[in-house]
């Protein structure tokens, strides 16, 4: 599931940003007013937090492909261990994926669960203002493609 996430996730990223940056490339920028500035900046952060997004995914992939490394000293699960956790580690039984906010989980039996600091602190604010961002630009350009067409259906006097 996680490296569909992944192939999805990058897709879409170059996907998005190709847009932007052709966008950026035709001179659609030059006609003023008609909501190309939106589009291409809705594109490109939509793209830019796909990307921030998948990193993060790359790095819990990894973190899970360590918890399930077997063998002589895989107990407690590697990325478990956290020496500020030290009751909890001895209790560790699983692990999940938690995709928002983006974090690798820790399950204890009875003691309760916690994250993990694998995934970087930048990660998840990161996505959340960019995607934020994309949306707004989004939604500015519908709006102004919007009062574009009221305004060419007004009758001129």
């Amino acid at each position: 599931m996680v490296l569909l996430f992944i192939v999805v996730g990058l897709v879409t990223a170059f996907g998005l940003t190709g847009h932007g940056l052709s966008l950026l490339g035709r001179g659609a920028l030059r006609r003023t007013g008609d909501g190309a500035w939106f589009r291409m900046l809705a594109a490109l952060l939509g793209g830019a937090a796909l990307a921030v997004y998948t990193w993060g995914m790359i790095i819990v992939a990894l973190t899970a492909l360590s918890a399930e490394d077997g063998g002589a000293g895989s107990s407690p699960l590697i990325p478990c261990r956290i020496p500020a956790e030290e009751e909890r580690v001895q209790h560790v039984v699983d692990y999940r994926i938690d995709y928002i906010p983006l974090r690798f989980v820790c399950e204890t039996n009875g003691h309760g669960d916690y994250a993990t600091d694998d995934v970087p602190g930048y990660i998840n604010p990161s996505v959340l203002t960019l995607s934020l961002a994309a949306v707004a630009s989004a939604g500015a350009a519908a709006l102004d493609t919007e009062r574009r067409a009221r305004a060419a259906q007004k009758p001129r006097e």
